[in-house]
């Protein structure tokens, strides 16, 4: 009874925080978009598991206020201004918690999910994402307001906080603290990030959630083990099927199992040609014209299109730019939590880099932001890169730039000055250029399309085009055009928000090789993953070389079934034909029919032979990747 009745500043800030939270989750709602199959019994459910997640998160954030409680000396508490300490410490923590809230609204907006993975890294990479912030929302008006509701509210509430204050500092608070530390403990026992998934209902899932909770949950799990969490089978079978599912003509194991080092031996004369992959920032196949898309955004690379090999059924292994990055560099599926690109000690490994200075080529990864972000100059170094990024940039080859980076024009020209220096020393290149200008703030040079700048994704879809427009005018110029091999790809897709987990369609993005005096053009239809962009263009070459790659060579898949992988940070989804099988943790597998047109998805019951070929996938992925057996020895 003693306790109970000193909770009186505890209860205050619990009853305002569960508001804010409920509020936020209903503000969320609203968002939702209209066909997202949400119900009634539905979204009860997931204020009702939301619930135990504000009430999780909140037993954390009375950790602070517990150790107060318990270490604020006597001659503090009893001091006639410590009133006005505790007034200013709720306005603080009011002004946190609202402005918490208006970033979850603005985050929800840009991503569809409540504070997650992604939600981590920004707060890793403050000054870029600091910067994309300034650069895409009036920050001072919304801070102002957030202040100033703050202020009003602490105002309004003042008689009530320090009566409440009042009772609870004058009570047996040392007891009152330790018992609010039991708190977190059974939060931390009996409270899982899993218990999110209420249903086969992705936007149900977010609402059922609480950002603060996931944004610490993403914390911890950056690196999820996957014989832990996810379903399993023993590790031999596995890595003996995968063997069996890697193999492909012209190519022979040279290592003894579980390794997967194989020699690839080139089908006729080895083409000895330069090699540009563009990596473009979110572009997604959704806006493209050449993909179906009528809104005209693309006319460059609907024209490039004609004239190029399009492979046009490629699904993107995330939903960030070092998946995409990872996939392409080192032909890997994905593994859960971040990505290689992002993990300590992920250097020499059999990259496509390696590959190509292994045949003597300059090697080159041109980025137009600074490579400290996502660790990306790290990897890239660490496997057989050189580096290129804004540090590398004079004044005066910068025209315009934002928070992440020079604009697509200035990386495609400063692309172009790095080619003209390998061609002069008489050395093949090759050079990965991951672009920026497709991301918000969605700025680019004024006055170079008809959309302006900052206007939204339609506006950098355009720019990136017209910038590959202009790019492979210039490139034609130069004497070393005629032997070079141009890719162009998307790093990951623009959005992957929709009402199930992994909703296959927007995981769609494109894939063009244009080398107009050596690859005709085309279009392949096979479905591929992005682990198998780096052999597809290998075999292109005609080259021979040794690697680990887990892609196919798709012009030499022969009659194997088609597939290909899509994941989040947790969820890990298998493609074969048109069912999905998604990975999940807490060993959770489903199996869905899709429809490639609109994305529809339907249950279905479990197939074990296809959840075996997942297995060998992901959890030989993993296996590889743990014991480093693709490691250059």
């Amino acid at each position: 009874m003693t306790l109970r009745r000193n909770l009186g500043i505890i209860s205050l800030f619990s009853l305002i925080y569960l508001a804010i939270a409920t509020v936020t989750r209903t503000v969320l709602l609203a968002m939702v978009p209209k066909g997202s199959g949400l119900t009634v019994p539905l979204v009860a459910q997931a204020y009702a598991a939301g619930l135990l997640f504000d009430v999780a998160s909140l037993a954390y954030l009375l950790i602070p206020a517990a150790l107060y409680l318990i270490l604020a000396p006597r001659r503090l508490v009893e001091h006639r201004k410590h009133a006005w300490l505790v007034r200013a410490a709720f306005l603080v923590i009011i002004a946190a918690l609202i402005f918490g809230a208006v970033a979850e609204y603005f985050f929800f907006e840009e991503f569809a999910t409540r504070f997650n993975f992604i939600a981590v890294d920004y707060l890793i990479y403050t000054g870029e994402v600091i910067g994309n912030i300034r650069e895409s929302y009036p920050l001072v008006p919304i801070v102002g307001a957030i202040l100033a509701v703050a202020l009003i509210l602490t105002r309004l509430l003042q008689g009530v906080i320090d009566r409440a204050a009042a009772t609870t500092f004058s009570g047996r608070r040392r007891r009152l603290g330790a018992a609010l530390l039991a708190l977190p403990l059974a939060a931390l026992l009996f409270v899982n990030i899993s218990a999110t998934a209420i249903s086969a209902n992705s936007y149900a899932n977010e609402l059922a959630g609480n950002g603060l909770y996931g944004l610490f949950a993403a914390f911890r799990n950056n690196e999820l083990d996957f014989t832990r969490f996810y379903a399993t089978r023993d590790d031999q079978q596995v890595m003996a099927r995968l063997r069996d599912m890697v193999k492909e003509r012209n190519n022979h194991f040279i290592a003894s199992p579980p390794r997967m080092t194989r020699q690839i031996t080139g089908e006729g004369r080895e083409k000895r040609l330069n090699v540009i992959v563009v990596v473009e920032e979110s572009l997604s196949a959704e806006f493209l014209g050449a993909w179906g898309d009528t809104r005209g955004l693309s006319p460059n690379i609907d024209r490039l299109a004609r004239e190029a090999l399009v492979f046009s059924h490629l699904y993107a292994s995330g939903t960030r730019t070092i998946r995409g990055l990872e996939a392409l560099t080192l032909s890997i599926p994905p593994l859960p939590g971040t990505s290689i690109v992002k993990r300590p000690d992920n250097g020499g490994f059999r990259s496509w880099g390696e590959i190509m200075k292994e045949k003597g080529y300059d090697t080159r990864y041109i980025y137009a932001g600074y490579g400290y972000f996502d660790n990306m100059n790290a990897f890239f170094s660490a496997n057989s890169f050189d580096i290129v990024d804004r540090n590398s940039f004079a004044q005066d080859e910068i025209t315009f730039a934002n928070i992440w980076g020079v604009c697509d024009e200035d990386l495609f020209r400063k692309t172009i000055r790095e080619s003209r220096a390998s061609f002069a020393a008489g050395r093949p290149f090759f050079s990965m250029v991951m672009t920026t200008s497709n991301h918000r703030p969605f700025t680019y040079p004024a006055g170079t399309i008809d959309i302006p700048p900052k206007t939204g994704r339609d506006g950098g879809v355009k720019y990136a085009d017209h910038a590959i427009g202009r790019f492979l005018a210039e490139a034609r110029k130069e004497p070393w055009f005629k032997d070079t091999v141009f890719v162009f790809v998307a790093d990951h897709c623009a959005s992957s928000a929709g009402k199930t987990d992994l909703p296959v369609k927007k995981y769609e993005i494109p894939l063009l090789v244009y080398a107009p005096h050596h690859v005709k053009p085309g279009r392949v239809d096979r479905m591929m993953a992005q682990i198998d962009v780096a052999p597809t263009v290998l075999g292109l070459l005609n080259m021979s070389y040794t690697t680990d790659f887990l892609g196919h060579d798709i012009l030499k898949a022969d009659n194997r079934p088609e597939r290909a992988f899509i994941s989040t940070y947790q969820k890990l989804g298998y493609i074969e034909g048109d069912r999905l099988l998604i990975l999940s943790p807490q060993k959770g597998v489903s199996l869905a029919h899709f429809d490639r047109r609109s994305g529809a998805t339907e249950p279905l019951p479990m197939d074990e032979r296809l959840l075996q070929e997942a297995l060998a996938w992901y959890q030989g992925a993993n296996y590889i990747y743990k014991n480093r057996l693709n490691r250059i020895p």
